[in-house]
């Protein structure tokens, strides 16, 4: 009952944490991201530390991670052009650069989780950014145009699809969706969160003019099977690993991949197809 309470509590808090950040305006919705940014490198990191011999420069790189957000920010408000990204390039070479003079046992690990991790979780964070932000018509020195409707569609998807896979699965699942990775998930499972997420989208579209009826259902089916394969990825990872949960930072939930390993996956696809669609 304790840690239901705690879980319970834990994640009223989360999202309204989230949905608040998102919903303020533009420059909460870049702290409270960059934060994410920051705090998901630094358990990635922390997870891969020493393992097959990495050693990693977890401050410097998490610090990299959080100047791609940064940028990426600034570049879809029209604050900055492309030489914002000069510093990031720099940090890349410096990465492959590095291991010449650190004389690792494994050069090659750890450039591999180095750069994963900037890939994985930076950069898909970072394209969040390009997903809300445009910049104004009036000038560069003005506010950007922000608009966190398709933002807020895509946790609420995600976390509908979690919802619904979960119950109907814990009542209805038979069939195993992926048992080699995660042995709870079910194909019935699976359809039902699929079904409750193209039901919300229609919710969402009643409020949006940008994208038709259409093109809603198609982001949430879109967003619903990158989520469920995000949600697997980290499975992967964490059974790799050996772990249970990749941190402790959310009482009852884990760490920041736990509660974001849906999301890293569903933000690039849901930027390519409103890319496609608008």
């Amino acid at each position: 009952m304790n840690n239901f309470i705690t879980r319970t509590l834990t994640g009223i808090i989360f999202v309204g944490v989230l949905v608040g950040g998102i919903l303020w305006n533009a420059f909460s919705f870049a702290i409270l991201f960059a934060l994410v940014t920051g705090l998901t490198l630094w358990e990635f990191y922390g997870l891969m530390k020493h393992y097959e011999e990495a050693r990693l420069q977890r401050l410097i790189s998490t610090l990299g991670g959080v100047y791609l957000f940064v940028a990426c920010f600034l570049k879809a408000s029209g604050w900055t052009d492309e030489t914002i990204f000069l510093p990031y390039i720099l940090y890349i070479m410096y990465t492959f650069i590095r291991e010449l003079y650190a004389k690792a046992p494994n050069p090659i690990h750890n450039w591999a989780f180095t750069l994963l991790a900037q890939v994985y979780c930076a950069g898909s964070f970072s394209l969040m950014n390009f997903i809300a932000l445009r910049p104004n018509a009036i000038g560069a020195t003005h506010e950007p145009i922000y608009t966190p409707l398709f933002l807020l569609a895509l946790f609420a998807f995600v976390w509908l699809n979690d919802t619904g896979a979960f119950l109907v699965g814990s009542m209805l699942g038979r069939h195993k969706l992926f048992e080699r990775i995660s042995p709870k998930k079910s194909w019935e499972g699976f359809w039902g969160g699929f079904v409750i997420v193209l039901a919300a989208s229609q919710v969402f579209a009643y409020f949006d003019s940008e994208l038709d009826r259409i093109h809603w259902l198609g982001l949430a089916a879109v967003i619903v099977l990158f989520a469920t394969w995000g949600d697997l990825t980290e499975s992967l990872l964490k059974r790799t690993l050996g772990i249970k949960d990749s941190g402790n930072i959310l009482p009852g939930h884990g760490g920041m991949l736990d509660r974001f390993d849906s999301v890293l996956m569903a933000v690039p696809a849901a930027y390519i197809c409103l890319e496609l669609f608008k």
